[in-house]
């Protein structure tokens, strides 16, 4: 069914919106002079988690690591292990599919930057306000270096990248080509962004390849901010909503969700690795569908940098989640004990720190060009 304004759902003229195609009202004279604040803070803190890609001091891609025979992350993360699966592989083959698992997930990742980018772009032909448009332009500017970053560490490790899986591609596809903010910003900047908290956390947490460390903790002193954006949208439109439209957007999220849960890293969704470690791809996904019990999963969402947690602890505290639905997440996860955590992220102390190294590389950069100026003059 076709998108509409009508579909819109609005509560807070900053998120006024136009469509794609009316550039005529992006040059009112008006519209100009209508700008909110609302973003301003995070808008200024651009300059605090400034880092560029292509400049090793910041990180050096170059830095070699035997990829042949060194697990990338921690085995435990590989698809498959602990089951029939990985008894089923020679030592070098465990190394060999962990890794090939890992190029999936950096691959994937790649795939989900890319969306990032051109949603955000996306948002700055329809939103109205010209604050929500620069904050919308400056998010597309730092998604633009994720993009970079993680080009350059599949080519630096790998050579390419690997396709993306097909429910990723499907659901970036909808978020991006959607002329509807709610749910570019719900998709985007609550899950998306959600589950990208917590696979960067992991790869920080369990990341073997200090290269992987350390572009994970970079890319989430970007996407602690993005985070915010739509929390300020939580907070600015959750609480007006009436019953329908509240409905509408929990339960679209809920779909998102458990479609994600149960196919976002199923072999189904990366059928050629397998063929490289001498295993049948429907072979694996039986033995992965064996093990992915409820019992199992809700195991995995204990740990507090699960992917799946993080999304939902995100969607609880913007208040999306609600008793109607919170009986669908609690089959994974107690719900009780996300609320009592309160509003901090896994991601956030992490990002801190890597802030205040930017800081001081950045403060050092500063430095060094008003030497340059002064040795000019």
């Amino acid at each position: 069914m076709a998108e509409t304004q009508k579909d819109q759902i609005t509560k807070d003229e900053i998120y006024n919106t136009v469509e794609p195609d009316d550039f005529a009202a992006m040059i009112e004279c008006d519209r100009y002079l209508e700008r909110a604040s609302a973003f301003d803070k995070i808008i200024s803190a651009t300059h605090d988690h400034f880092w560029d890609p292509m400049d090793k001091r910041y990180i050096d891609f170059s830095e070699p690591f035997d990829v042949e025979n060194e697990f990338m992350v921690d085995p435990e993360m590989t698809v498959g292990y602990g089951t029939a699966v990985w008894d089923k592989l020679s030592p070098k083959d465990r190394v060999k599919l962990t890794n090939l698992d890992t190029h999936w997930s950096l691959s994937n990742i790649l795939h989900g930057e890319q969306g990032a980018m051109a949603l955000s772009a996306s948002l700055c032909h329809i939103l109205r306000d010209p604050g929500a448009q620069e904050y919308a332009a400056n998010q597309a500017r730092e998604e633009a270096r994720h993009v970079t970053a993680f080009i350059e560490i599949v080519r630096s490790r790998f050579g390419k990248p690997m396709p993306a899986g097909p429910v990723l591609r499907d659901t970036l596809t909808e978020l991006v080509n959607s002329k509807l903010a709610w749910k570019k910003i719900v998709g985007m900047q609550l899950l998306i962004e959600g589950l990208a908290m917590g696979a960067f956390a992991t790869f920080y947490n369990r990341g073997r390849d200090p290269l992987i460390v350390r572009l994970a903790q970079l890319a989430m002193t970007d996407e602690a901010f993005h985070h915010k954006f739509g929390k300020i949208w939580a907070d600015r439109t959750i609480p007006h909503l009436n019953e329908e439209e509240h409905n509408k957007i929990e339960d679209w999220a809920w779909q998102v969700f458990s479609n994600l849960l149960y196919n976002l890293a199923s072999p189904d969704q990366k059928k050629h690795i397998y063929v490289q470690v001498g295993l049948d791809w429907e072979w694996v996904q039986g033995a992965f569908m064996e093990g992915m019990t409820d019992e199992k999963v809700r195991e995995n969402m204990q740990q507090s940098s699960n992917i799946f947690r993080v999304l939902v602890k995100t969607l609880l505290m913007c208040g999306i989640i609600t008793k109607r639905t919170a009986g669908n997440y609690a089959a994974y996860i107690d719900m009780k004990q996300l609320q009592m955590e309160g509003d901090e992220m896994v991601g956030d102390s992490i990002a801190a720190h890597g802030i205040e190294q930017l800081k001081k590389i950045n403060s050092k950069n500063e430095a060094l060009r008003a030497l340059a100026g002064q040795a000019a003059d």
